[in-house]
């Protein structure tokens, strides 16, 4: 009676049930691979290739650089230095470099001392208009470089600061106070009003709420603003290139295309060597602040 009960179908049916879980865990893991592992190597692969080629080229001799018939441009057989002896011994790249740096470091701390300023009036002192004023601020950083190069450099001229680095650190700030003052107005939105609010009736002037409360809580974004106006200034090359015409006052994107290269003669080792070597203070300033400068990005989009 037992077995007469037990419906033929029935080991088809524990069959299926078995191999159904392992179907369906096949396929999320077939599908994971597909929809995020292969997008994300490839993601990478195309991010990191142009430093893996800047690093070949930077280390290969001129004869494999030039025989590619016999020699895998992918790979280096007899790695040299000769192409970065020759950048910081024969050429002022030492000198291009430390001016980057101090243009850079002077545009940023110029920009963040004005984009602190701005934030804080429009975000904080609540006068009318000031939406409006914040969005006018940022629609001027929209404006293309190319367009404000030439009454720019008519005013360069007229206060007799051509082919001065400290040209470029008062020009900067025109492309770098917009963004950063944007980006300072959603993270100090972020922050309480109560704090102030509390300081003012204990007598503290703006002055002192700002130095005190508002700009120690804002640290985040304002590393973030920070590693901004430091990339884009180490990186810009319009302004450099027009308002510098030394050979020795040269920032480095600027130099290491129009010094390196002679007439239609391309001095590839050297040029790679110059783009590694130039773009490693912007990775380390990055690898040491990438925390805040996802933190503050969050705060500021959130608002």
């Amino acid at each position: 009676m037992t077995d007469a009960a037990i419906p033929a179908d029935a080991p088809a049916t524990r069959n299926t049930a078995t191999v159904a879980p392992e179907a369906m865990h096949w396929d999320s893991r077939a599908r994971r691979v597909v929809t995020l592992y292969v997008p994300l190597a490839l993601f990478v692969i195309i991010l990191l290739f142009p430093f893996y080629w800047m690093t070949v080229t930077s280390f290969k001799p001129n004869a494999e650089l030039y025989n590619l018939r016999e020699n895998n441009p992918f790979w280096i057989n007899s790695p040299t230095l000769d192409h970065i002896r020759h950048l910081l011994f024969n050429t002022a790249y030492p000198r291009w470099l430390w001016t980057t740096m101090g243009v850079a470091v002077g545009a940023t701390v110029l920009s963040l001392f004005s984009s602190t300023l701005a934030a804080y009036a429009i975000q904080r002192l609540r006068f009318r208009g000031s939406q409006y004023v914040g969005l006018a601020i940022y629609l001027a950083y929209l404006v293309p470089p190319s367009i404000l190069f030439i009454p720019l450099a008519t005013m360069v001229v007229q206060l007799g600061l051509f082919d001065s680095p400290f040209a470029l650190i008062l020009v900067y700030p025109t492309f770098l106070v917009p963004f950063c003052t944007w980006l300072l107005i959603g993270y100090f939105k972020s922050i309480p009003y109560e704090l102030e609010e509390c300081a003012l009736i204990d007598g503290a002037s703006r002055l002192q709420i700002l130095r005190q409360i508002t700009l120690p809580l804002a640290v985040p974004g304002l590393i973030s603003a920070g590693i901004f106006s430091f990339t884009l200034s180490w990186n810009e090359f319009i302004y450099a290139l027009a308002f510098i015409q030394s050979s020795e006052k040269k920032t480095v994107p600027v130099a290491i295309l129009t010094e390196l290269v002679t007439g239609d003669v391309y001095q590839w080792g050297a040029l790679m060597a110059g783009s590694l070597l130039g773009s490693l203070p912007v990775a380390i300033f990055y690898s040491f602040f990438v925390d805040y400068y996802v933190s503050s990005l969050t705060g500021a989009v959130k608002e």
